[in-house]
């Protein structure tokens, strides 16, 4: 924009996805000046002739505006004649977050109570982090059991607005430094990428099975629990120190995600569980006996984030130094294959120390493996054995579970979700006589009015 501009202003709705003005309308004609000439703030002076933006004439529909002149969204504060326009890219990218955040999320309470009102929501945070008065509010504790006992701590749906965040301004300039085979919260990766990864490793280790080669398999013992916030803080910093095309700055940004970082979940929580069932949690695994300065929450965004940020240079000390060629890592398990069994056996004492000097990390002595690629190698859920995969058995008997519930017990339309749910899993294995056993158990009605066509593949 220059200086002053004469300009048609439009109404509308901003559409984060398509990045398009929805309902977009005339709303009149303004002139706009520089209010000050650092900033991008601008005054508008109506005719009043042509500004009509609602029947009660006071103020506009939708916050956002749209300007002839730009190909950006402008946001509009104040009242039909006293205004103030100004570029604000902040606010655009917390919209973009609660996106984001909600997104396989809109039927939870926490996000019903967030959306009755989160237009007001995302307004009075866009104004916390403008002053620097952002406070994270208080976690919701809980126990789970399924498929391990483990204590969680959720954070509210505010929070996990400013997660979503933090992750939009740095994931893409971090994934550009992890090795390809680190697959933990990565677009196009995850799960079903790591076992074909560890699939075809086996497959060029072992020339297509005619050669021998054996699977190493590590795990780091209480791994969120013993991540050192000192020494994740300095990764982040020297990595983001180098990086010039953040669209943020860079200072309230590591303000950000230090205050993330150093949250205490456990001296302000809502305990929604009985207290009983601490009586079955080990010590090791709650937050409320970790050391100091150490650990992240688990179920956060930003802590599978950083997870990888913290690991990324063992990934490419066992890449580049120990040069080998396959390996990869999901969070805190990780696969070594070779055709040496002593060559393996031989890596351990580095890599502990490694872990242990560099890191405060230690391997888990219950979880070590190692075994020939002919032998089951269990991993990220699913069993590998030559030329076949097979999901693993924990799933197959949780789905027998789900479908003794589901008939009568639930909405149809849930049971349906449900069941397509396990049907996605589980065809990525060879399951095909499991699973229509298991199908076979439900009535023909059920197919009959739901179901116009359906297969297993």
């Amino acid at each position: 924009m220059t200086k002053n501009i004469s300009t048609t202003i439009r109404a509308g709705y901003w559409n984060p996805n398509n990045k398009k003005w929805n309902n977009v309308g005339s709303v009149g004609y303004a002139k706009l000046s520089r209010v000050n000439e650092n900033d991008n703030v601008y005054e508008a002076k109506w005719n009043n002739d042509n500004a009509n933006i609602n029947r009660n004439n006071q103020k506009f529909p939708s916050p956002f505006v749209a300007c002839e002149h730009c190909c950006e969204p402008v946001l509009v504060i104040g009242f039909l004649f006293n205004l103030h326009i100004y570029m604000d890219q902040l606010l655009l990218d917390i919209f973009q977050a609660y996106y984001d955040a909600r997104c396989n999320k809109r039927n939870t309470i926490s996000q019903l109570e967030f959306e009755m009102d989160f237009e007001h929501e995302l307004f009075q945070l866009h104004e916390e982090l403008s002053a620097w008065t952002y406070k994270i509010w208080s976690s919701i504790c809980f126990i789970i059991s399924d498929p391990v006992k483990r204590e969680v701590f959720a954070s509210s749906f505010r929070d996990r607005v400013v997660h979503h965040l933090v992750y939009n301004y740095i994931y893409d300039f971090f994934d550009r430094h992890f090795i390809h085979d680190s697959y933990s919260c990565r677009l196009e990766k995850w799960t079903h990428y790591g076992i074909r990864r560890l699939d075809h490793f086996i497959r060029s280790c072992s020339q297509n099975y005619t050669k021998d080669c054996y699977v190493l398999k590590l795990d780091i013992q209480w791994f969120f629990m013993n991540i050192d916030k000192k020494i994740l803080k300095q990764k982040i910093t020297e990595k983001l120190t180098d990086f010039q095309n953040l669209s943020v700055n860079k200072e309230r940004l590591l303000h950000l995600i230090y205050q993330i970082i150093d949250h205490d979940s456990t001296q302000e929580y809502v305990f929604r569980w009985h207290i009983s069932d601490y009586d079955w949690l080990p010590k090791e695994k709650s937050l409320f006996y970790v050391w100091t300065g150490k650990w992240l929450p688990i179920w956060n965004l930003t802590s599978q984030l950083f997870a990888n940020i913290y690991l990324d240079d063992f990934d490419k000390f066992m890449k580049y130094a120990l040069w080998l060629k396959y390996c990869g890592r999901y969070v805190d398990d990780f696969s070594i294959i070779h055709p040496d069994k002593e060559f393996l056996k031989l890596l351990l004492p580095q890599i502990k120390q490694y872990l242990a000097d560099k890191l405060q990390l230690t391997l888990h002595p219950n979880k070590i493996y190692l075994q020939h690629y002919s032998k089951w190698v269990r991993f990220l859920g699913a069993y590998l054995k030559p030329r076949r995969t097979y999901i693993h058995r924990r799933t197959l008997w949780n789905f027998k579970k789900k479908m003794k519930w589901l008939v009568g017990g639930l909405d149809i339309k849930d049971e349906l979700n449900v069941i397509n749910s396990y049907l996605g899993v589980l065809r990525h294995g060879r399951n095909f006589t499991v699973r229509k056993k298991i199908l076979d158990t439900l009535p023909n009605f059920v197919f009959d009015e739901h179901f116009i066509c359906w297969s297993i593949k």
